[in-house]
């Protein structure tokens, strides 16, 4: 029987171990129902598992010594900033980790403002402490300092630390404990979370944080009872609002209801306040808006999140091989397609612009997750480059800026500083991690990220890490120019072959191997100089009675890199379209001619 409630959230930045962790307090609580090789259990979108991140907010419970514990597990990364900032307000209490070796970084700040601020007791957990020549003891002090300068309360400010290896399934109040298990952090969860305490007998108040779809349910709505309780068939009122920003209202019955405990969701005929549950039945409902109860109508304060930064037109593909590998290639598809993703990721804003949509968020990589997403699902369209959203404020041109922090050996230093600057950066930070290893902060422009991530990888020959953080809007910067290399642009149709490719090559990097099918207007390389360039990558050698030798020795060809859909859209110039299909990822010219693309 459960005593009490515990609501908590985990949040870090990206890849500091929350889901691992979450795999240990899942395992210990619920050790039957888990597999002993799964690993990121919460991680179950086939994305997720591929790139290592968490895109969706997860919620689970455990009990533990009789008490309920609902665990939401949030994103890492600031381009899902939407997702963290919604369930948030589901919980009371904070579990804020921090790599043992990293400290705290950019994502930390953002995710510990918004905890600090909704007023939740953090509990500190510096994880990855079995990292060799980790810095505990200024790691700690450093999220000292990160808590004071976010303004945290003198009752936040007295936060606990724990210091756990999600890897190895160990917790430790002090770091002399002996390691057993994550038993020591359930423990600090039951003393300083808050005991959920609210009204059982006041009129029932619901509000949708997470969407979630069943075939046979249809729309399924997760979030918090705030006060009162339900039961399965009671009657409800749901408070939204339609397209038109107007506030609508309407009755409705809840047809299911379920609790979560471990991989699990319980269907139970009632629940109560200050618990976290699943309602069926209201296909109309969609996140922030209110479900009460029929004695009084009153709405919860609407979920605000930070506006879109970064924008891109998606459009029906119109090169010539639409419609050979997709299976929903029309204007209608792609419309209901990205209606029902606003629906569901308020991050996101969808305007229809003439014959193109025009999809905005919170950043590059958001937008790379829903094209590949589409594409998956048999869906093909173009999308053009990545654009800023700018504003106008007392006639001043504002655009939005990010806090830039990047980690490296101090060997490639040198041309990422002379790249950053050149986009119109400001060198805020650099300190010495370790005797190779740098730090460097930089504010720039958000047009400066775009296309700067594949340059930096490249440039520190993978051994970089980086990430962003959206601060404020500011006055435009200034131009820069974009992509320094031209394209190598197919003036034929056909198939590419060895013989044409081989010669090709030394004119600049190919994005193609040979078989591949071109048409006039697809790019298929970077040229090494600063100009668009037409080429034949399908021209046949042609054959003599003269044989020379050593002529026919095999053709090699320097390997060809697969390019990502991130790394796509960062080469995108103005002039340009990525055309998306479920098989292929194809650059290629907005205008394919190559006679009326010289006019122009």
């Amino acid at each position: 029987m459960v005593k009490s409630i515990r609501n908590i959230a985990i949040i870090a930045h990206v890849d500091h171990g929350k889901t691992t962790l979450v795999d240990q307090i899942l395992r210990f609580c619920q050790g039957a129902e888990i597999k002993k090789d799964t690993e990121r259990i919460l991680d179950f979108n086939e994305l997720e598992r591929e790139r290592g991140i968490t895109i969706l907010a997860k919620n689970t419970a455990v009990e533990y010594k009789g008490i309920k514990i609902n665990i939401v597990d949030t994103p890492g990364h600031s381009d899902f900033g939407g997702e963290v900032e919604r369930v948030l307000r589901m919980v009371d209490s904070s579990l804020l980790l921090i790599d043992a070796m990293e400290g705290p970084m950019p994502q930390t700040r953002f995710v510990l403002k918004k905890s600090l601020e909704l007023g939740h007791k953090v509990i500190l957990v510096v994880n990855k402490i079995d990292k060799p020549n980790v810095e505990i003891n200024k790691v700690v002090d450093k999220t000292f300092e990160l808590f004071l300068e976010l303004g945290a309360s003198d009752e936040q400010i007295d936060f606990p630390v724990v210091y756990t290896s999600a890897k190895l399934g160990y917790a430790l109040r002090h770091l002399s404990d002996e390691k057993k298990d994550i038993s020591p952090l359930l423990e600090t969860i039951l003393e300083y979370a808050p005991e959920v305490k609210c009204n059982e007998e006041a009129n029932f108040q619901f509000q949708v944080t997470t969407l979630d779809y069943n075939d046979y349910l249809g729309r399924i709505c997760i979030g918090r009872i705030y006060q009162g309780k339900i039961r399965v068939n009671d009657p409800v009122v749901l408070i939204g609002i339609n397209e038109k920003h107007e506030t609508i209202v309407s009755r409705h019955r809840v047809t299911k209801l379920f609790t979560f405990l471990g991989l699990r969701r319980l269907e139970v005929n009632e629940a109560s306040c200050g618990d976290i549950v699943a309602v069926a039945g209201i296909p109309e409902m969609t996140i922030g808006d209110t479900l009460c109860g029929e004695k009084e109508i009153a709405p919860l304060p609407r979920i605000e999140i930070e506006p879109p930064t970064v924008s891109v037109y998606f459009m029906v593909n119109d090169s010539p091989f639409a419609g050979k590998e997709g299976k929903w290639i029309t204007s209608r598809n792609l419309r209901e397609r990205l209606e029902k993703e606003a629906r569901v990721n308020i991050a996101l804003k969808i305007e229809e612009v003439g014959e193109v949509f025009k999809v905005s968020g919170r950043g590059e990589l958001q937008l790379a997750i829903l094209m590949e997403n589409m594409r998956r699902e048999g869906y093909e369209f173009g999308v053009s480059k990545p654009e800023v959203i700018f504003k106008e404020e007392n006639g001043i041109r504002l655009e939005p800026f990010e806090e830039l922090t990047m980690d490296l050996p101090e060997e490639y230093s040198g041309p990422i500083i002379q790249e950053l600057n050149r986009r119109k950066g400001l060198l805020t930070q650099m300190e010495n991690l370790s005797a190779k290893r740098v730090r460097i902060r930089y504010e720039i422009p958000t047009r400066g990220l775009i296309g700067f991530r594949s340059f930096f990888l490249t440039e520190t020959r993978g051994e970089g890490t980086l990430a962003s953080l959206f601060l404020d809007y500011r006055p435009y910067a200034g131009d820069f120019s974009g992509r320094k290399r031209g394209a190598l642009v197919s003036m034929e149709n056909g198939v590419a072959n060895t013989y044409a490719l081989f010669h090709l090559q030394e004119r600049g990097d190919l994005f193609i191997e040979p078989q591949t099918p071109v048409y006039v207007g697809m790019i298929i390389g970077l040229h090494s100089k600063e100009n668009d360039l037409d080429v034949n990558p399908i021209r046949e050698k042609k054959l003599t009675n003269v044989r020379a030798s050593g002529s026919e020795e095999a053709m090699r060809l320097i390997p060809v890199k697969k390019m990502s859909l991130e790394e796509c859209l960062d080469l995108l110039e103005e002039d340009e379209v990525l055309e998306v299909t479920p098989l292929s990822l194809r650059l290629r010219k907005k205008v394919l001619n190559p006679s009326l693309r010289k006019r122009k």
